[in-house]
């Protein structure tokens, strides 16, 4: 039984052995070859590059590693640069291209390579490519093309087909690269982005896999995730935050979470910082989708195709300064959103607009009051169909067409479509809508620091609305449904103080002009038809909810009130200003002569103190 035993324990000595040779042997052959292909590598690298790009690139690295027994190389400080000499010959030639690249990177490293099958086969198959923390830099040139050249339109296989059978690689990555859009003209930076990810999985370059309709760019998927983005207005008055940009190829997505766009000063300093009145935004987006989007479209031409976006949640602050003038020769209708999308770099078709849960604060500066004004529109909710600037979709349909709800002023539901027409070149719309039952009293934070109006009593039944409008104005109808209608008229404080009340005048108003209810007994309800002409100084949502509340103002009795110009406007401010300037000059004086009276007092009755004082004195002697 011993010796059996010893038999055994003899064969497995043996056999260890003879596998502990064979791994000595394997790895000495490896390091003997990885030794000696070392340097004739590092040379095809280096040669291959050069000659693949017509002497425009160069490609210098630290140091390479080869494992044949794993299949792995690694590349250490690598750096690809550009040839600017090639680069100006090729621009003479006008055989240059638009881009230039900078690669910057500590190491490339390549696992799984069959390095035997690519010798032999001419058939490339690795595991992965990773490249990490790259810093790439996209340099952007105006060179001329020649008119008679004719594009490759051989596909990507068939370009390397007489080089290579087939490449495959399973994943490529890179990771937390910094990249820079570079201006060539002046070496600008026109954009940066930092902490940038791409995966690319599954790439197969072969005879098939060029037809295979399941795959984007010969890959299973190509996603991308972008970190903690972060960078500085062009005035340097807003930062622009976001938490993480993603997207996904085979997904047709693209999610951006956390966008903040940050103003960096209080409402009444930043508009003060500019000679025009400018709209100040606040800006706190948490989700923006992009579904359905046709990366390869976005990719060959530009064009941003995509079945929905989604908005939501998301705050949004406007804060409006009415001290400063409107910029001259400036027309805020520019700005309709219809005619904003004409005025887009690229061109978009978004099925649909989703917007979900999104808060807006609108709010207004009245130096007459020198008080603010907030109108809220909360848990804004609905769809905009048909959001496009494309011509070929305009010819099939040329509206976009909005059915959105919120909760106004926090009590009121109100429910609104519009009607945008995407062709015509004086933006005509067309608004209609209700708003739910409210109390008038939760608009006095508007109309008691906007409109110097308290309204002490009121119960709005219903507001309905069907307007159409451009950019010279509105006209349509309103009905305005309300009873027990009383308000009170104010006067401005010069120190900015609580408005007072107009007593007498409120009185007249209750009485004379302001009717308290619509319907009146035994009388059908009132409607208006209202005409309203736009300043140029006025946006989009001011020409929605004035054309409202002309409407309502007609209805309850007080009439049409004329719209100032801008440059009236401000002269009314002005001469407020001055008003409260020599007011307070007056006052300032006044005080000053009572502060110099109160002296003269007090300096006549100690001299009559001193007086009895000094009498008292002599008596006693």
């Amino acid at each position: 039984m011993a010796k059996k035993k010893t038999g055994k324990y003899t064969i497995l000595k043996w056999v260890g052995g003879i596998l502990g040779v064979l791994i000595l042997l394997v790895a000495g052959v490896a390091l003997y070859f990885s030794a000696k292909w070392k340097p004739i590598l590092t040379d095809k690298v280096k040669e291959a590059v050069y000659n693949g790009s017509h002497g425009l690139y160069r490609i210098n690295f630290k140091d390479i590693s080869i494992n044949l027994v794993t299949g792995s190389a690694t590349m250490d400080s690598v750096s690809l640069m550009p040839d600017t000499a090639v680069f100006n010959e090729l621009r003479q030639l006008k055989l240059a291209p638009v881009h230039l690249f900078q690669v910057k990177l500590a190491r490339l490293q390549l696992s799984r390579v069959a390095v035997l099958r690519a010798y032999f086969k001419k058939e490339i198959e690795m595991n992965s490519i990773i490249l990490h923390k790259p810093s790439i830099n996209i340099i952007h040139n105006k060179v001329p093309k020649r008119p008679d050249t004719v594009k490759d339109e051989r596909s990507l296989y068939e370009q390397i087909s007489k080089i290579l059978k087939s490449i495959h690689v399973k994943q490529i990555k890179i990771i937390d690269a910094n990249l820079d859009y570079i201006n060539g003209a002046t070496s600008k930076p026109l954009n940066s982005v930092k902490h940038l990810s791409i995966n690319v999985s599954d790439l197969l370059i072969d005879s098939m896999a060029q037809f295979d309709t399941t795959r984007f760019y010969y890959t299973k998927d190509i996603g991308f995730e972008l970190i903690d983005y972060k960078s500085l207005g062009k005035d340097k008055m807003y930062t622009i935050k976001v938490d993480t940009i993603y997207g996904s190829a085979i997904n047709k997505s693209i999610t951006v979470s956390g966008f903040k766009m940050i103003p960096m000063l209080p409402d009444l300093t930043f508009t003060r910082k500019y000679k025009y009145g400018k709209d100040r935004y606040d800006l706190d987006f948490d989700k923006i989708i992009f579904s359905g989007v046709d990366f390869i479209k976005l990719n060959n031409s530009g064009d941003l195709h995509a079945k929905s976006l989604k908005i939501g949640p998301a705050k949004a602050g406007i804060f409006v300064n009415r001290e400063l003038p409107p910029q001259p020769n400036l027309d805020k209708g520019r700005n309709f959103p219809h005619l904003a999308l004409k005025k887009l770099p690229i061109q978009a078709i978004i099925d649909t607009i989703k917007l979900k849960n999104i808060d807006v604060a609108y709010t207004e500066y009245n130096p007459i009051s020198m008080r603010r004004g907030t109108i809220y529109f909360e848990n804004l909710n609905g769809n905009i169909l048909n959001v496009t600037n494309d011509s070929t979709q305009l010819i099939k349909n040329n509206h976009a067409v909005a059915q959105l709800n919120a909760m106004v002023m926090k009590t009121s539901r109100i429910d609104i479509r519009i009607n945008f027409n995407l062709t015509d070149k004086n933006g005509a719309f067309r608004f209609n809508g209700e708003v739910a039952p409210m109390n008038m009293k939760v608009l006095n934070t508007v109309g008691t620091n906007m409109g110097l109006v308290e309204i002490e009593s009121g119960q709005m039944q219903k507001t309905a609305f069907d307007i159409k409008a451009n950019l010279q104005g509105s006209s349509g109808t309103v009905r305005f449904l309300y009873k027990d209608l009383k308000v009170k008229l104010l006067k401005e404080d010069d120190q900015g103080n609580a408005p007072k009340k107009k007593g007498f005048l409120s009185f007249l108003a209750n009485t004379l002009l302001i009717k308290n209810s619509n319907p009146t007994k035994d009388d059908p309800p009132r409607t208006a038809n209202l005409t309203f002409q736009r300043t140029p100084s006025a946006s989009f949502f001011n020409l929605l909810w004035k054309s409202v509340f002309i409407g309502m103002r007609e209805i309850i009795g007080l009439g049409v009130v004329p719209v100032k110009t801008p440059e009236q406007a401000l002269e009314k401010i002005n001469d407020k200003k001055l008003d409260r300037k020599e007011k307070r000059e007056k006052r300032r004086e006044e005080r000053k002569d009572r502060k110099e009276q109160q002296e003269k007092e007090k300096l006549q009755e100690q001299k009559k103190r001193d007086a009895e004082k000094a009498k008292q004195e002599k008596d006693r002697q």
